[in-house]
């Protein structure tokens, strides 16, 4: 929903209030020092239909959701950062440090005053529910503000079940331009590139490429009643697909579906992927399992092959590479 005139004009005059303080209370930049910092800008990306230019590398960014969160991250750009919010579950040590030193705007999605509260000069979503009217704002609204804001190419609705990915499924080309993408917005295209070349070495490795071969899976998402799995063109099946393994569910259309018991019965897949999100935690899946008596007899469940990842590195993003290599080398140690 947009917001109304009034709340528009109130929330404009806030914005630009807080950008003459700030102006007012900084010194004058050095000429030669300015050119350099915008040298390249401005800079315009585009995703989910929306297009963003912005003027200079940000210096107040915001991020909604754990996939945005952890690119900056990843991209070494948590001076840049004024606010976050939504994890879906643990940040990664190697960036918890820095994590720590941002301000935590909402446990869930900020409205559109939290969000002005941090005077962002850049927004950046993993979905597009990150700016719905009872969320952030929409992008259209922000940018009123003179706000610019980048939805994860993989937001744009196609995590809802039969939503398609496209005709190839997710990539991991795909993921590496959202990298570039960011990079670019922020002037650190240097960083990003160092990004992909470390995961192309450790995608690379024949060790990781087959530790899944002859092996089928089954990626248990959430659900009791009907399971909620991955299917055949999001990133669990990148994830499979990289290992050499075989989804049970990998004809399905979309990225995400429903799908039914009596089908994960009747496939008995060898392993089941167990992803830990504060919805739906590894251990409440492994005690649903293990209670119900037709499940209770799949082969995966009576021999505890279970293979366990933080959902973040289920869903496309800077972690998918961490994903494959844990999910090869726990395949490893199952065995066949």
């Amino acid at each position: 929903m947009p917001m109304s005139t009034s709340t528009r004009s109130a929330l404009m005059t806030v914005a630009l209030s807080a950008g003459l303080l700030a102006g007012c209370g900084s010194d004058q930049p050095d000429t030669a020092r300015a050119a350099d910092a915008t040298a390249g800008f401005p800079v315009t990306v585009s995703s989910c239909g929306h297009e963003a230019t912005v003027p200079a590398p940000p210096e107040r960014a915001v991020t909604i959701n754990q996939g945005a969160t952890e690119v900056m991250l990843a991209l070494g750009l948590a001076d840049r950062m004024v606010g976050t919010a939504y994890l879906d579950d643990a940040v990664a040590d190697r960036w918890a440090q820095e994590y720590a030193s941002v301000p935590v705007l909402s446990e869930e999605y900020p409205d559109t005053e939290t969000l002005l509260t941090a005077e962002p000069d850049f927004v950046y979503g993993s979905y597009l529910t990150s700016f719905a009217g009872d969320a952030a704002g929409s992008q259209a609204d922000l940018a009123d503000l003179g706000i610019p804001s980048y939805v994860s190419p993989f937001g744009c609705g196609r995590d809802t079940p039969g939503e398609s990915a496209g005709a190839d499924g997710v990539t991991f080309d795909d993921v590496w331009g959202e990298l570039r993408d960011v990079a670019s917005v922020f002037g650190v295209q240097d960083r990003a590139e160092e990004l992909v070349a470390e995961q192309q070495e450790l995608l690379a490795d024949p060790a990781i490429a087959t530790a899944g071969e002859g092996l089928t899976v089954f990626w248990y998402d959430s659900g009791d009643t009907t399971p909620f799995t991955g299917v055949g063109e999001g990133g669990p099946q990148l994830l499979i697909d990289s290992v050499g393994a075989t989804n049970v569910f990998a004809d399905v259309p979309g990225t995400w579906a429903d799908v039914s018991w009596e089908q994960v019965v009747a496939a008995d897949p060898d392993v089941i992927v167990l992803p830990e999100a504060v919805w739906s935690t590894v251990e409440e899946k492994k005690q649903y399992l293990a209670a119900d008596p037709a499940l209770s007899a799949l082969t995966a469940v009576r021999e505890e092959r279970y293979v366990e990842l933080p959902f973040t590195e289920s869903t496309p993003g800077v972690r998918n590479a961490d994903g494959v290599a844990s999910l090869a080398e726990q395949l490893t140690a199952l065995g066949r």
